[in-house]
This record gives structure tokens, sequence and C-alpha cells, in this order.
């Protein structure tokens, strides 16, 4: 059998790709599909070698914030408002195929459906909508200070609990989709207070710039594809705010909506505190969360348990034998005694 070519993974198993690139942390088809191929279809493991060459390479310096309003928009869908400006766009998905085989994959006849992106537009959010009404809290730097101040960058500096939201966020950008999936369906179960709505998914192409001190202007880089979900959430306000909606956000590489929408409902748990919350379920645990959703760290320690602990092994088995002894020798002494009364 011919070896599969970089361009054929690309260009056929996209979705795998987006989710290495999103868990990698790197915005890169060729390099994702190498190590999908590398790693012969372990998508962790290729997640890892995708982060482990991101190590290697320089930093030129931090581009600006991308403006998802202005998306070329592939796919953008909304649980909130039927009617709503710049319209719904169903996309590629597949959540009103039939889930059966196709047989006529087997034979190469059918090739992958071709996406065209709609013409780009500044495509107003659900939420602005809401926020126009005064009907959700505002926006993430919306102050207009917020705007300026540093983010950190949990790649180059150890977590110290508690997290401020930049840093949570870029956690569960990078975070396992899986453990995500599971924690976002425990906040539908009972352990947390969500009650969401999405109010937007949005899929598309996005520009990336950066800004040049010695131009005073900002350059394009180029254009990357992201999926942002912004869930709507019920809150009953407090003494101090009114009754209003809250948001849980999630952002991250190529098409990934069931990853962006894990990512904003627990986004969400996790702002429990920030809203005066009962802490009642492990998806509003920040440690927990933050400390295991890391699937190449929690790959390490579980997949280390492989190695030599002969050592170890031994003295337990020693303890254990010697226990073991000490309990027999107890045994055998109150039988004794026993039959001696």
């Amino acid at each position: 059998m011919p070896a599969l070519r970089i361009d054929q993974v690309v260009e056929q198993l996209g979705l795998a790709i987006d989710r290495v690139m999103g868990e990698g942390s790197l915005y890169d088809k060729d390099l994702a599909a190498l190590a999908i191929l590398q790693a012969r279809g372990d998508l962790i493991e290729a997640i890892f070698l995708v982060r482990a060459y991101r190590t290697t390479l320089p930093r030129f310096g931090n581009s600006t914030p991308i403006d998802t309003g202005a998306m070329q928009i592939e796919r953008r869908i909304s649980a909130t408002f039927k009617d709503l400006p710049g319209g719904q766009v169903l996309g590629p998905t597949f959540d009103y195929t039939h889930r059966l085989l196709d047989p006529s994959l087997l034979s190469g006849l059918t090739d992958a459906p071709e996406v065209t992106p709609s013409a780009p537009e500044s495509t107003p959010r659900v939420t602005d909508l809401l926020n126009g009404e005064g009907l959700i809290e505002p926006d993430f730097g919306a102050a207009g200070e917020e705007l300026n101040q540093p983010v950190g960058d949990l790649t180059r500096e150890p977590l110290e609990f508690p997290l401020d939201r930049d840093l949570r966020l870029q956690a569960l950008a990078r975070g396992d989709e899986g453990f995500l999936l599971g924690l976002g369906y425990s906040t539908q179960r009972g352990y947390a207070r969500n009650h969401p709505f999405v109010g937007e998914i949005r899929i598309g192409e996005v520009e990336v710039e950066l800004d040049i001190p010695e131009l005073g202007f900002a350059v394009s880089l180029g254009r990357i594809k992201v999926t942002e979900c912004q869930m709507v959430n019920q809150f009953k306000g407090s003494a101090t705010v009114p009754p209003q909606f809250t948001r849980g956000y999630g952002l991250v590489f190529g098409q990934a909506e069931r990853k962006a929408m894990s990512m904003s409902l627990v986004d969400r748990a996790l702002r429990a505190r920030e809203f005066g919350e009962d802490i009642k379920g492990i998806a509003q645990d920040e440690e927990f969360v933050i400390s295991h959703c890391d699937n190449v760290q929690a790959t390490g320690f579980v997949e280390h348990l492989k190695l030599p602990h002969y050592v170890d092994f031994q003295a337990e088995l020693d303890l254990i034998r010697r226990m073991r002894g000490e309990f027999e020798a107890r045994q055998d002494e109150t039988a004794l005694r026993e039959a001696a009364e």
C-alpha cells in the first residue's frame, strides 16, 4: 500500500487536523498532518509531537485580538433567535446526517464536500443584541481599559491558583475535548447551576494581525479558521447586580463545535465564585478542572506506569509479606488464647 501523503491527510482528515492544531496550540495544517502520520493516528501522541515542536519556535510578538464579528462565515447557528441579523448558515455539520456507514467510500467514489465561504461581512453577534438591551453582562474588556491589560501565557509561566479568566480560557482551549465534554455534560445533569442556551456558534476565517511599532499600524499575517461559541446562561442577580444573562465562552482553532461548546459550558461553571454561586459540581472546581484537562500531562503521568518499578514493587512486596506474617502471628496467638480458656 502506498503511504499517505501529507496533502491527503490535510484534505481528508480535516477535523482530526483541527483537533491536533487546537490542543497542540499551533496553527499549521501540514505539521498537524505530519504528526498524525508519525503517531499512526494516535491524536494525543500527535498533539504531544506538535507541542514539543512548538517549544522550539521563536516568538516575535503578540497578535492583536482577532475580530470574530468580521468573520468570513462558513457556519453560523443560534438556538436563541430564529431570525437574527445575517441569518442562520447551516454549513458543514454532522447534525443532520444519518449515522450510517457509507459503502461508497470503500471504492473511493465519494469526494469530500467542498465548502464555499460566504462573502466577508460584519455580522453582529447574538450577545450584542442582548447587550443592546442591557440583558446580558458586559463583554470582557467592554470597559475599555481592560483591553490594554497584559494577557498571561501558561506556556511560559507556571500556573498559580486561583487563575484569572484569560489563563483559564487558555487552559481550556488546550484541554482534552473528551474530558471537557464529560465535564460540560455533568453541568447539565445537576452538578452545577447551569441552564445554558447556545447564543451562537460561528465557524469561519478571521484575519490575524500584528502591530509593528516602527510602522505605527497593524499588518496582516494571514487568515485562520476558528470556531467560536457564546453560551448564554441564567443569573438571578444579587443585591448590587440586576437579573441578567451571563456568558460562557469557547474559541478554538479550526472546525470544532463540540470542543467550543464544552469549553463554554466549563468556562461558565468555573465562574461560580465570581457570581457568588455555591460550588456543587466538579466542573466548578478550578484546580481540579485545570489540573486534569491537559491530555499531554495526563498521558505522561498515566503511561509512566509502564516504566520499570522493580525496586518500588520489591519494597511493597517485602512490606506486605512482613505485615501478613504479623497478622498471622496475631491470629495464632488469639486462637491459642481462646483454646486455653
